[in-house]
């Protein structure tokens, strides 16, 4: 083996080693550990944890002599982190969206009690649903806006709430405190929001938050359409939208977890 093929192996190896602690619940490893689950002898697990000590890449615990990613890694993340540009990296997700759906797809954010469009993908069809983009929406009616609302932290939401009664949009927008809070449960559960002309009378979507490395919802992926056409393959769109925000979700920094339901038909 060259010198050359040495270096990739010992970096490739350094690196697995780094990925481990992401994978991990436990915040600390020992050697045995890591040795076991890379298959990798605790001689060599040695030498590539001295060489990330002094690039401070790892530390270790005095009293328990267990290893814990160090203040580098952390810079390292950081930095990525503050180069994110969530309407960018969701760009083609939205495309590939309305290729699969030939509906619109939209992104948005959460600003204080409001929500507002800042991208969206329009089909090639010739009816078809266009959002206004920078406008402020409420947070109780549309299924955007309460994709946001029922990840919030149960303390934020609760404040919410407390703002209500709410505007009546349409004949079916949700407008009590009880009756939005029962939705929002149904809502985590399957892990997205329908809306059948709740904030729009003519339209339906369904929409799921995008979650960052911290698991808050920083952001609401939408596929909408007009209420006849888009009711019938409602399911279907839930489906397609559930992979795109997962996706998009791990581009932000976030693990797979519980927090993302599956599909339900309640």
């Amino acid at each position: 083996m060259t010198e050359t093929s040495k270096t990739i192996l010992t970096v490739g190896r350094a690196m697995e080693v780094l990925t481990l602690f992401t994978e991990r619940r436990e915040s600390t490893l020992g050697v045995t550990e890591i040795s076991k689950a890379l298959g990798l002898s605790k001689a060599v697990v040695h030498r590539i944890l001295s060489t990330l000590l002094e690039k401070d890449y790892i530390q270790i615990e005095p009293q328990t002599r267990r290893y814990a990613l160090g203040h580098a890694a952390l810079k390292l993340g950081l930095t990525y982190f503050e180069g994110i540009d969530v309407r960018r990296m969701a760009q083609p997700i939205l495309h590939e969206l309305v290729t699969a759906t030939q509906e619109t797809s939209t992104l948005s954010i959460r600003s204080g009690w409001t929500r507002i469009y800042i991208d969206q993908e329009t089909p090639p069809t010739d009816i078809r649903m266009s959002v206004r983009l920078g406008h402020p929406y409420p947070l109780h009616a549309g299924s955007s806006s309460k994709a946001l609302l029922a990840f919030l932290d149960p303390e934020e939401q609760d404040a919410y709430l407390a703002t209500g009664p709410f505007e009546r949009l349409t004949d079916t927008t949700i407008t009590t405190p009880e009756q939005l809070r029962a939705d929002l449960e149904r809502i985590r559960r399957r892990g997205y929001a329908r809306s059948l002309g709740e904030r729009q009378a003519d339209a339906a979507s369904v929409a799921a938050p995008v979650f960052d490395h911290r698991g808050k919802p920083t952001a609401a992926i939408s596929v909408c359409g007009p209420l006849r056409r888009f009711e019938p393959k409602i399911d279907e769109a839930a489906d397609a939208l559930l992979d795109a925000v997962r996706r998009l979700s791990a581009l932000m920094g976030h693990r797979e977890s519980e927090i993302i339901g599956q599909r339900s038909t309640e």
